[in-house]
């Protein structure tokens, strides 16, 4: 062989491996952020939508649609959410029902899915209004809020009120139980009388900031009733908005209820919702979302996954 041909390569070898030592050496890449579903979304217009409990001068008394929720996510990786219903006033649910699919259907924000808002008790009109959404692509669920002073203890075990939850498991549809903690065996008892229903415990069953000791021990032991019946699943949400105050609450404040649900359900049955913009009377979405990556950071990655994203999936097929 040609020797200038071996000392040219020996030149661009030598010329190759400088270069190398003079390039510094790579950023250390930083770990991939986990993808979010957010399974509890608010958004409203109150120039579209009437909510009777959101009085003038309140602290959300003002509009939170799509923009200002992309605003709120961005850069936290959130790839997809589920809409919960915003208890507008009744005669406007399937005016809410028909905006929410519609977004939905545009693909252009990450909402994907809906909890829409229904009256379980009201018999011949529930069935109208519900029958419809049996097998929807985008209609999931029906929630009722029931932990407002203006509904009466054992509400849920009413006749039509079970009635109307049997109706949504013989549509495939779930129903959220958004509850005042200390009515969680009440619960207990609807989710035995409703064995074809999926429900979903929304934040951890609502412990609250100024719980006692003995509160905290009642909350545990009634979460575990629940978690037993295998046709409930629970959110990882917004508890935090029940009296811990912006600005004066660190990670370990939340870690109770969070490790609490977690050690109730198993980490296959729990999802993280964000409650926003609820969540904003005591964090930023960023700090209440960072709050829980902290809380849940020591378990294995595959568990991580499940609590913000594979278990959300699985069980909205979304």
């Amino acid at each position: 062989m040609d020797s200038r041909v071996n000392r040219r390569a020996f030149l661009a070898a030598t010329a190759v491996a400088a270069t190398a030592r003079l390039s510094p050496a790579p950023a250390e890449d930083k770990p991939a952020m986990l993808p979010v579903i957010d399974t509890h979304q608010h958004l409203w217009d109150l120039t579209k939508f009437k909510l009777g409990w959101l009085k003038p001068g309140d602290a959300l008394d003002a509009s939170y649609t799509p923009v200002e929720y992309a605003a709120a996510i961005d850069g936290l990786h959130v790839v997809k959410s589920v809409y919960m219903e915003v208890d507008v006033v009744p005669e406007q649910q399937q005016k809410e029902a028909d905006y929410i699919v519609a977004l939905c259907e545009s693909k252009k924000t990450p909402t994907c899915a809906a909890v829409i808002s229904g009256r379980p008790n009201a018999g011949e009109a529930f069935a109208k209004y519900i029958t419809p959404f049996k097998g929807h692509k985008y209609v999931k669920g029906i929630r009722q809020v029931l932990h407002v002073p203006t509904t009466p203890a054992g509400y849920c075990l009413e006749p039509n009120f079970v009635k109307g939850i049997q109706l949504l498991g013989d549509l495939g549809l779930s129903y959220d139980l958004c509850v005042r903690p200390a009515e969680l065996p009440n619960y207990v008892k609807l989710v035995d009388q409703c064995p074809g229903t999926r429900f979903i415990l929304d934040h951890c069953g609502n412990p609250s900031a100024k719980f006692t000791k003995e509160q905290w021990d009642q909350w545990r032991k009634d979460m575990d009733a629940l978690a037993a019946k295998k046709n409930v699943v629970s959110k990882i949400s917004g508890f935090i908005a029940n009296g811990w105050e912006k600005g004066k609450w660190a990670t370990d404040d939340l870690a109770p209820a969070v490790n609490g649900t977690i050690g109730a359900f198993g980490v296959d049955r729990v999802m993280f919702g964000g409650d926003w913009p609820v969540v904003t009377l005591a964090a930023t979405y960023k700090e209440w979302l960072t709050a829980l990556r902290a809380i849940i950071a020591s378990r294995p990655e595959a568990d991580q996954r499940k609590i913000l994203h594979d278990n959300a999936a699985n069980f909205y097929r979304i």
